[in-house]
Parts: C-alpha cells; structure tokens; sequence
C-alpha cells in the first residue's frame, strides 16, 4: 500500500517532465488538476475572508464592518503591483520553460520576486503619507473614518509580505506546481481564521486585531512560499539571477502584466464606485455592499482558479506552437467556469437572507444585502466568458485587448452604468449596477474572443504552409 502523502502530493518532476506533462496530458484533466488546487486555496482564502468580516460584524459596529469594505480598495492597490509583476514574468516563464529555455525563465522568477518586496515597501511608506486620502477614495464616511485609519494603516504594513506572497503564489501556478502554492495559502487562511478571533475579543484589539492577524498570516505564507519555490519550484532561486530590467524585459512584463495591473486597479476602483454610491444611503448600504462583495467572490473565485489552471497550459503550448491544445483548452475553461458559478448562484441567490444576517445581523444590512446578492446571482456565471478571454488573450501578449476587457466589467463600464443607473433608480441602482456591467461586459468579451480564436487558427496555417 502506497504512504498516505504519496496519494496526496504530486510526484516532483523535472523541468522536461513537467514540459512534457503540459504538452501532452489530455486537456480537462490536466485543468482539473492545476485549478483543483488553485479553487481550494482560494475558497479557503475566501472562507477567512469572511471569516475576517464575520467576526468584525461581531463587534456589533456597523461603521466597522463597513471599514473593511473600504479597506478593500487599498488591497487592491498592493494587489494590482504584485499581479502585474506576478503575470508579466509568470508568463514569459511559462512560455520559456514550454521551449526549454530554464535559465531565462529564472531570471524573470527572481527579478519579479525583488521587485514586488521593492513596490511593497514604497506603497507601505506612500500610503502612510497619505492614509486619510486613502479612506476617502474606498468610500469612508466620517463615522467609517476612524475604524478604517486604523485597519489600512496596519495593512500597509503587511505590504511587501503580502505583495510578494502573491507573486511566488502565481509563479509556481505557472510552473504547474499549483498544489504547493495551495499549501501556502491554506496554511495562511487558516492561522489567519485563529488569529482574528483571538486578537478582536481575548486581546481586546478590536478591527486593529483583524488588521494584525491578516498581516501577521501574510508574513507566515511569505516564508512558506518562499521554502515551497526553492524545494518544489521547476526554476531555481537566487540573487545571481535578479537582473535590473532592460528595455526588452519591461516590454515583456508590460504585455502580461499590464492588463492585470488594470483589472486589479479597476477592481479598486469599482469598489470606490460603489461605496460612494451607496454612501448617501448610508453606513449599512456600504456594509451591506461589502458583505456581497465578500460572499460573491467564491464564485469569482471558482471562475480565477479555473483560469489559473488554463492559463500555464496556454503559456506552456504558446511556447510549443500547439494552437489545438490552446483550443481545446480554453472551450474547457469555459464550459468549467459556466457550471461551477451556477450552481454557487443557486445557492447564493435562494439563503440570501440567512448568508448576509451570518455576518451582520443588521435589519438594514439585510435588507440592502439580499437585493444585491440576488441579482449579482443571476447574472455572475456568465462572467466566466470574460474571464477566460481576458486570460488567454493576456497570455498570447495581446496587452491592450486584454487590458481593455478587464478593465471593462470593474470600470469602464461599471463607471457610466454606476453614474446613469442611481440617479434614476435610486437604491436599486446601486444593487443593479454590477449585474447589468456583467451582461455589457459579457457581450463584449464574445466578440473578442471569436476574434482572437480565428488569429489563432490563422497562425496555425502558416505554420502548416
């Protein structure tokens, strides 16, 4: 009988087992196992998440609870940094390592790494600089102010941690070693879950416990992530390969990481939005918004862990030229993506009422709450065409498509739907504004995507002819 780990843990490959895997492993249960791993650590980084937001609206402040939804924004500022490093190098890695070149593809894996501990550290220090404005951009009210001053001060701190901690994590998904970086966060989420209780109420702390509990989880899953990229990664570590980017190299980071720089932004923006719209109705509007966007991100998250397990499958056959694969691959990601999110739907439109009241049990928060986690309900599976898109034309290097396309559902659209939809319907445009941006959004990735699929058969035939 096989030990128990060794029917749980992937065999350690060589750079040319791995290359081999990617290229030749039937598609759907090669995405199954890069996204099974990638789901579960995000469904588990969601489910501390709202653990986080649970036990704040356990204070029994809604100004609190609605602090961390302003906080959100700041997170996606360090965010935003750190995928766009982790995407910009994290593909050409793959593409590299899909044509055997494993000395260049370290390079771009240490030069990201120094780069997001380098953008962590200024982003800490500026946003110190500038806290106020900070809250005031996520949508804090002068009662939200306080408790969010606290919390995005000490979260600031956590920056270069956390920022780098994200970066490793992608690069071993684009490795194909997606169960170790699973490891990593798992490892975070749940020490994060002990810590927040412990430091809100034994310690007294109140929302700056929740704050130091997250950072202190970052800094733990840095370390891990770190050990995990030198023992299980395909490319080795070291300071020997941190080179000062030239020309060549911004250009190449700039194509992958440009369109998720923007979608992280976006994201940050689209939060601002909504609290700001949501603000005149008040304290429990914006704690109600942040409680949905908590619960909504399962599904997203299904739909990312999918596409992160597309994505190094695209990188790895890029690099071989096997369009067929980059085919079957995507209309996989899809269908995937679509089944998961409905049934998560289901679920979330029909206890609605008893998801929300989990984490505030304000009548008001509810009532607010319900409405709009119903409707991002209904129309959140048919995101997934946009999400696989953006992925796929962002790992073929097509920056400007990719970066319009994410920018699209977290601004460029939600910006005019957010200032049209309100005036005119009032609370119910808030609660509407991100299903109908969905639907718009989703209309312009099908497009896009026939576009990007008829290039791709295209470059096939050349490379026949």
């Amino acid at each position: 009988m096989k030990p128990l780990m060794s029917l749980i843990t992937p065999k350690e490959q060589t750079p040319e087992e791995k290359r081999q895997e990617m290229l030749e492993r039937p598609v759907q249960p090669l995405i199954l196992s890069l996204a099974a791993p990638s789901i579960f650590a995000n469904v588990v980084n969601t489910i501390y998440n709202l653990a986080d937001t649970y036990f704040v609206g356990q204070m029994g402040i809604t100004s609190a609870s609605a602090a961390v939804g302003v906080a959100f924004v700041t997170s996606t500022v360090i965010q935003a940094m750190a995928f766009y490093l982790a995407q910009g190098t994290g593909i050409h890695m793959s593409r590299c390592l899909g044509a055997g070149k494993t000395e260049e593809a370290a390079v771009y894996v240490n030069t990201g790494i120094a780069g997001t501990v380098t953008f962590g550290t200024l982003i800490a220090i500026v946003g110190h600089l500038f806290l106020d404005q900070l809250c005031y951009i996520g949508g804090a009210t002068e009662t939200i102010l306080p408790y969010a001053r606290i919390y995005i001060s000490i979260l600031l701190c956590g920056a270069p941690f956390i920022a780098s901690g994200f970066l490793m994590n992608m690069q071993l998904r684009f490795q194909g070693e997606s169960f170790y970086s699973m490891l990593c966060m798992v490892a975070g989420a749940v020490l994060n879950t002990i810590l927040t209780p412990l430091f809100i109420f034994p310690l007294g702390m109140g929302i700056a416990g929740s704050a130091l509990a997250t950072i202190i989880s970052e800094a733990v899953s840095f370390f891990l992530l770190l050990f995990e990229m030198r023992q299980a990664g395909i490319t080795p570590l070291g300071l020997r390969y941190v080179r000062l980017p030239d020309a060549k190299m911004i250009r190449t980071i700039n194509n992958g990481g440009v369109p998720s720089f923007a979608r992280q932004v976006m994201l940050g923006v689209a939060t601002s939005l909504l609290n700001n719209a949501a603000a005149p109705y008040g304290d429990a509007a914006i704690a109600g918004i942040a409680v949905v966007q908590r619960i909504t991100s399962v599904g997203n998250f299904f739909q990312i862990g999918i596409g992160q397990g597309f994505q190094p499958i695209c990188g790895y056959n890029l690099g071989a030229k096997r369009y067929d694969r980059i085919r079957e691959a995507y209309f996989t990601a899809l269908r995937l993506a679509f089944v998961s999110v409905a049934a998560i739907g289901v679920v979330t439109f029909i206890f609605a009422p008893q998801l929300i009241a989990i984490f505030r049990d304000d009548p008001a928060v509810v009532a607010f709450g319900v409405v709009t986690l119903r409707l991002q309900s209904i129309t959140m599976p048919f995101t997934g065409v946009a999400m696989c898109t953006n992925f796929l034309m962002q790992t073929a290097g097509k920056m400007w498509r990719a970066t319009f396309l994410g920018a699209c559902r977290l601004g460029l659209v939600l910006g005019p739907v957010v200032l049209v939809l309100p005036p005119l319907l009032g609370q119910l445009g808030v609660q509407i504004a991100q299903p109908v941006t969905d639907l718009i959004t989703t209309a312009i990735a099908i497009p896009m995507a026939l576009a990007m699929l008829r290039e791709m058969r295209e470059a096939e035939q050349l490379q026949s002819a």
